[in-house]
């Protein structure tokens, strides 16, 4: 694996040390879609380029964007007002919902629009070469060296925008912000894409923010979550043989998430030191509710998904067929054993399509057009299992809902009366 990843990864590093920097920036600011939107001004740039019949990939598609997004950085900078009738956020709004619209329109009049456009979001981050990378880290490093020698106008603007100065001056400063900004986010929506671009920008600095106050601790937590999730998010990629940048993007999502959790739990925990057990009773009354409002979903609509039940019913297997009468049971049993063949044998040979895929391993072309062939025959069967399984499933809920629906509605609802009647009282 190590050997495949270690470039995208290196990438991944690059990206990391810029966009979280400039995204302590773009969360001070509050303007959090700037990125967004001057990558999707960089977006219509390749896709008028791509249109012109020049090459996503190619020099004069690089120019293209950077034009675009030089004219969007100068929009910007000259659209920050303290005292503005529009705010400064709805403008980015307009821009990227207007970029986006139009790289549609370009994009219809182009042959393989559907996959430009795939192309543009996602990137092709795992395809990355070394020369890529190091043109890239080359690109990157007098930008960081120039904020680094200017960082004091720059930071004042953006932690403390009263105190910056004339406004002639800060637009200047703001201009040579958004302008090295717009050339590396042209630079890196090129190779890794737009999403992967703004979740390197907003999720580490917004993850550091809620950590630390200072402007260097944010920078070091964002350059630690950046490296820890890239190579984490290239790892999920590699294993369960996932799109690498969507991949990474959903990692960086759940990491944050981790991170609210972990901070609403420390919370939680500070406030039953200090107060007892009455702080935990708006969170009683709100499961008790929740569990009140899931038995009448199932009393009301058996047929819809309720997680809770399917993932009650995945921790204990034994109660899944316990609403089925003999004959529903043994059609149970025979479509989950198929189903278990038929993941089992589309895991093996996906396994060997991604050793061909790596070059771990060469087979003829009659091979793995056989392949294919078996992997949409087992697909089929698979398909049919499930969907066996799925009417079962569909008739076990219409009897659950009056010996599980029921009970819960009456215990969660009652429950939450008490509660909200004591927390009254009291």
């Amino acid at each position: 694996m190590v050997e495949f990843l270690w470039v995208p990864l290196l990438a991944c590093l690059v990206l990391t040390a810029i966009h979280v920097y400039l995204g302590l920036h773009v969360l001070a600011r509050g303007v959090i879609f700037v990125d967004l939107a001057l990558a999707q001004v960089a977006a219509l740039g390749v896709t008028v380029a791509f249109l012109a019949g020049h090459p996503i990939q190619s020099e004069a598609a690089y120019w293209y964007a950077l034009a675009f997004t030089l004219g969007g950085a100068a929009l910007f900078a000259g659209s920050r007002a303290q005292r503005a009738p529009v705010p400064q956020e709805a403008i980015i709004g307009i821009v990227y919902a207007v970029s986006a619209a139009g790289a549609v329109l370009v994009v219809d009049r182009a042959p393989q629009g559907g996959e430009h456009i795939k192309q543009l979001l996602v990137g092709s981050i795992l395809t990355v070469t070394p020369a890529e990378v190091v043109t890239l880290a080359l690109l990157y490093a007098p930008i960081g060296a120039l904020h680094w020698l200017v960082r004091r106008p720059l930071l004042d603007i953006s932690f403390d925008p009263d105190g910056a100065g004339a406004r002639r001056a800060v637009r200047r400063w703001d201009f040579m912000f958004y302008a090295s900004f717009g050339v590396v986010v042209t630079s890196s929506v090129r190779l890794a894409g737009v999403l992967l671009v703004f979740a390197y920008l907003v999720v580490p600095a917004t993850a550091a923010a809620t950590l630390t106050r200072s402007a260097r601790g944010r920078l070091v937590v964002g350059w630690a979550l950046g490296v820890l999730v890239s190579v984490g998010g290239l790892a999920a990629s590699w294993t369960w043989d996932l799109p690498t940048g969507a991949t990474v993007v959903v990692a960086f999502g759940a990491v944050l998430a981790g991170i609210a959790l972990g901070l609403a739990a420390r919370a939680v925990a500070r406030a039953t030191r200090e107060r007892g057990v009455d702080a935990l009773r708006g969170a009683a009354i709100a499961l008790w509710a929740t569990m009140g409002l899931a038995g009448l979903l199932l009393v009301l609509a058996p047929q819809m998904d309720h997680w809770w039940l399917d993932g009650l019913e995945a921790a204990i297997p034994s109660a899944r067929p316990l609403f089925l009468d003999s004959d529903e049971r043994d059609m149970h049993r025979d479509s989950v054993e198929g189903a278990q063949r038929s993941v089992a044998e589309l895991e093996r040979v996906r396994a060997m399509q991604r050793e061909v895929q790596w070059g771990a391993r060469e087979i003829s072309e009659d091979m793995q057009e056989r392949m294919r062939q078996y992997l949409a025959g087992r697909a089929e069967l698979l398909a049919g299992d499930r969907m066996v399984l799925a009417t079962l499933r569909a008739r076990a809920r219409e009897r659950q809902r009056w010996w599980i629906g029921l009970p819960l509605l009456v215990l969660g609802a009652g429950g939450a009366w008490v509660l909200a009647r004591r927390w009254r009282a009291t």
